[in-house]
């Protein structure tokens, strides 16, 4: 059968002549054309549905009149076309992954070769090798099937292009990748299998074929139209990258645009080219690229254009190109699609992951918790508000330096049983995530999961979070008769490549912005085309070498070289630029201080108009609206807050009003205090809680029983209370070894202060007592509380308050003289009883001894403390100023100074 080639110029005409010239041709030639409007009697291939779009739409303009069209396909629906077959199922790319995975992991010198440390550091390798076998596939299939000794031997002269010594050293890689190749090539293989479904259509063909495509058909697609052309016509139409057909100033800027059988041929005479559409702009930095991007998009919709594309050879650009679009209510219509990784609904199954393998850390816990999949269980009260049970067990965790743990969880929520049920119910769940299964067991398990939590119900409404069920359950049939076991660990990194592979495309209504790869642009126009990442580092797109596959070796194994991919990206941007009558191409001029120069292609197209006389490529600059914003003088913050005033009053938010105000304002008042942070490291105050509580269970002991060795009963208690610290937090030893050295001297001068007259007769006790005062004629109060560390009392009923310190005696001592707090006198307050002193009990070594530091005329410094909280409390309830006014020492570590702002008044 004749076999006609075409080749079409680019340009925004390409699809007119493209259905120019396949009227001409049906009407010149036999193609068994039942009527001159009715080409159902011929079969059309193209690129993509988009493309068939285009054809018809061109075809329509060419008659001016009704017609019967041809049947246009994409190869893909084609196939889909067909009658089935009895033939083996092909192997999903997830089977086929893990299948070589758990060969891999066999082997321990493949560990070894790739530095991997874990088993699951080979599941890239798998999918490194799976990929280099398919791109083998499509090069070698047609040459396999019909002499697979001159394959072999192909092979062999792809190795022989390396150096001798790496000939040697990647021996075992070659080895490795043949024989994997090798394994792969059956017809459960889907490369091989749809090789097979074309040549059957090729065997079977019924109609005249119409081959439309922008770029040269591979080994693969030549089998197959030669195939074709053996039974039926074939008409192939391809874009003309001949110099006779393209401006002379492209050909000269870029010789190896050409064909190669042309290039270098001849000279070109360079007339005048119309290139004032192509425009650069260059930008100050990522920011400033996005921010004349969405401004050029901007102004290209107000006048008028209704089709505009975003190249995005910059991703991180394009990206934020996107996110100030839709700030403008101007949505893309991305066709590159995201990774499904980076979905919300993604991340929520990465939050389940990371809870089970770190055994419930609890930021990792509470990152799932605060998930919006993640609903509170169906069995608590439905009044129960989410936000308020999460913010309940996160208080309660951190405040309690709770790490992770399960048990440890339950444990402390005890008196929280909504907040203790719903940790139970994930504990459950997480504990099936454990031993080896299957894949189609683990799939099933972990749809179970979504189901038993209630996230299953806001995945499918979500489109990311559909499209991950789908997956799941794509892999319970895909993989269920693969029998090898996998730990947890290898199913969660398969989920995570699988979620890392999948694109996420978000359907959109707006279509007048899409965006889209280079080779995305082929054999299509739009009104307008910006190109972001016009710089070196981008265009062209540079691809890594795949283990020992040098450009060498690809060039004999027929794979695609290096400069193969270039030449197609050239002629990929050739193309843009000759069918899209306006373009901006920008770049950052400046990358991390360094300059960052334009791509090379533009450079030398540059030159090339610059040597021929022409005008060089313009410059764009959009302008950016300018808004005048007014300046405020920021002033000392001073608010009054009188319907904000405390009706309880500590110890330390006391002390809080006396350093600042306006820090007494922001924490106490308006209850903006930063939430404790979770520590795996035991900090000092964590020290003084243990103190706290060894030595009230200690005196405790020695008031209900009579005791012969307290040093012992003291090194007991201590002994077994940091044992179940040390469970927990290791790092605490250091702090037991520091307060073992202390217990001798605190038995000391407790028994000295008993025998001077002093008796313990309380510790760690909570109080609370009411100040009140007259304010024309009407009562006043406010309500202290706070913990006292301990009360003694002698035999004359006095009392007197101590409070421990993990400081030495003489820091005590200043701290008393230069009246740095008020603890001692509020809580003697608190204390409502007959206290007439008060001393600081230091308990960290100084010199070999520890001791108390005794306050001096107790009484009336707790009756000026009594006053001076009525005054301040009026004040602020009479609307006083509440300034920001701390010292630097109280500045320097306040969590309020991002409000108050000190340092910009």
């Amino acid at each position: 059968m004749r076999n006609i080639h075409e080749l079409i110029p680019a340009s925004a005409d390409f699809w007119q002549q493209a259905a120019t010239t396949f009227l001409q041709e049906l009407r010149s030639s036999d193609w068994a054309i039942v009527s001159p409007l009715d080409f159902s009697s011929v079969r059309v291939v193209v690129p993509t549905f988009e493309h068939a779009q285009l054809f018809l739409k061109a075809l329509s303009q060419e008659l001016h009149a009704n017609f019967i069209p041809p049947r246009i396909n994409t190869m893909f629906a084609w196939v889909e076309m067909l009658p089935p077959q009895e033939v083996p199922k092909v192997s999903a790319s997830s089977e086929r992954l893990m299948g070589l995975y758990a060969e891999l992991r066999q082997h321990a010198w493949l560990k070894k070769l790739f530095t991997a440390r874990r088993n699951t550091d080979l599941l890239p390798l798998a999918q490194t090798l799976l990929n280099l076998s398919d791109e083998l596939t499509q090069a070698l299939l047609p040459a396999v099937q019909s002499d697979k000794d001159g394959a072999m031997q192909r092979w062999h002269t792809a190795l022989a292009q390396l150096p001798q010594p790496s000939q040697k050293i990647l021996s075992e890689e070659a080895q490795l990748v043949w024989t994997i190749w090798q394994s792969q090539l059956d017809e459960r293989d889907a490369i091989v299998h749809g090789h097979h479904q074309w040549m059957r259509i090729a065997q079977q063909a019924q109609e005249p074929l119409v081959w439309i495509s922008p770029t040269a058909p591979n080994v693969m697609e030549k089998a197959f139209l030669d195939a074709y052309a053996k039974k039926k016509k074939l008409m192939t139409i391809l874009l003309d990258w001949r110099s006779v057909s393209l401006p002379a100033i492209y050909a000269t800027a870029w010789p190896n645009l050409l064909d190669e059988i042309h290039q270098g041929q001849q000279q070109f005479l360079l007339e005048p080219a119309a290139m004032s559409h192509i425009r650069l702009c260059e930008a100050a930095s990522l920011e400033d690229e996005a921010q004349q991007g969405a401004q050029t998009i901007v102004d290209w919709l107000l006048a008028g254009r209704q089709s505009i594309a975003v190249i995005a050879q910059d991703r991180a650009v394009a990206r934020r190109i996107r996110a100030l679009l839709e700030r403008a209510k101007v949505f893309v219509a991305d066709e590159t699609g995201w990774k499904l990784s980076t979905t919300r609904a993604a991340a929520a199954m990465a939050a389940w992951f990371e809870v089970v393998v770190t055994k419930a850390d609890t930021m990792a816990l509470i990152d799932l918790l605060k998930s919006p999949y993640l609903p509170i269980p169906a069995s608590l009260d439905s009044a129960i508000d989410k936000s308020d049970l999460v913010m309940q067990i996160e208080l309660s965790l951190r405040r309690a330096n709770v790490l992770g743990g399960w048990d440890s969880m339950l444990s402390l929520l005890e008196s929280k049983p909504d907040a203790r049920q719903w940790i139970a119910i994930l504990a459950r769940q997480a504990n099936q995530f454990s031993g080896r299964k299957k894949l189609s067991e683990w799939s099933k398990s972990t749809l179970q999961m979504l189901y038993e939590l209630g996230i299953h119900t806001n995945l499918v409404v979500d489109a990311a979070g559909s499209q991950i069920i789908n997956l799941l359950q794509a892999l319970v049939e895909d993989c269920q008769h693969m029998a090898a076991p996998f730990s947890f660990s290898e199913w969660r990194a398969f989920v995570n490549l699988q979620f890392e592979n999948a694109p996420y495309i978000h359907s959109r209504n707006d279509k007048r912005v899409f965006m889209l790869p280079l080779n995305g642009a082929r054999l299509r126009r739009f009104d307008a085309v910006l190109l972001v990442g016009a710089d070196a580092a981008h265009l062209p797109s540079q691809a890594q070498e795949v283990l020992f596959f040098t450009n060498a070796v690809r060039r004999e194994c027929g794979l695609i070289t290096r400069e193969q991919r270039q030449q197609q990206q050239l002629r990929d941007f050739t193309e843009l630029l000759l069918s899209n009558s306006e373009i901006v191409l920008s770049w950052q001029g400046q990358l991390q201080g360094e300059h960052n120069p334009v791509s090379p292609w533009l450079a030398q197209l540059d030159l090339a108009l610059e040597r021929s006389g022409q005008t060089r490529l313009g410059v764009h600059h959009p302008v950016l609206p300018v808004q005048t914003l007014s300046t405020l003088k920021v002033l000392q913050p001073a608010p009054a807050a009188a319907v904000l005033a405390p009706a309880t009053l500590s110890s330390s938010a006391y002390s809080s009003l006396i350093a600042c105000p306006y820090q007494f304002f922001a924490r106490r008042m308006l209850k903006l205090d930063a939430i404790d942070e979770l520590s795996d490291m035991p900090e000092k105050r964590d020290y003084g809680d243990w103190l706290h509580a060894i030595l009230k269970t200690y005196h405790d002991r020695l008031a209900a029983e009579k005791v012969t060795d307290r040093l012992q009963l003291l090194s007991d208690i201590s002994t077994e209370r940091f044992a179940q610290i040390l469970q927990h937090s290791p790092a605490a030893l250091g702090y037991s070894v520091r307060w073992s050295k202390v217990i001798p001297l605190y038995v000391a001068w407790a028994d000295q202060r008993e025998a001077d007259g002093w008796r313990f007769e309380l510790g760690e006790e909570w109080r609370e007592h009411s100040l009140s005062w007259d304010v024309n004629g009407q009562e006043e109060s406010v309500m202290l509380r706070g913990r006292i560390d301990r009360i003694d009392i002698n035999a004359k009923g006095e009392r007197a308050v101590l409070d421990y310190k993990t400081k030495t005696l003489s820091s005590l001592n200043i701290r008393l003289k230069e009246g740095e707090d008020q603890q001692l006198p509020f809580y003697g307050l608190l204390a409502n009883q007959d206290v007439v002193a008060a001393s600081y009990v230091g308990l960290e070594l100084e010199r070999g001894k520890i001791g108390d530091a005794a306050s001096q005329d107790f009484y009336h410094w707790t009756q000026s403390l009594e006053n001076a909280i009525k005054d301040n409390m009026q004040a602020i309830r009479n609307g006083a100023a509440l300034t920001a006014q701390g010292t630097e020492s109280v500045c320097q570590y306040c969590e309020m100074r991002g409000l108050c702002r000190k340092g910009a008044w």
